[in-house]
């Protein structure tokens, strides 16, 4: 029988996309280790909306 892994589903979004007044969000879903990496991750990601590369923090 499979075991159940740590890995979970998280979703990422732009910090600074709310301060810039634009519409829309932009999201990014990934897979984290929750074993390995308890705390809220964040990354740099790609954000279309305002065209450069921005902080992107874990949501829920």
């Amino acid at each position: 029988m499979a075991k159940k892994g740590n890995r979970v589903q998280v979703i990422l979004e732009c910090t600074e996309h709310k301060t810039s007044g634009k519409p829309g969000t932009s999201r990014y879903i990934t897979e984290k280790n929750k074993k390995n990496t308890p705390e809220r991750i964040e990354l740099k990601k790609f954000n279309p909306i305002l065209k450069k590369v921005t902080v992107h923090k874990e949501i829920k």
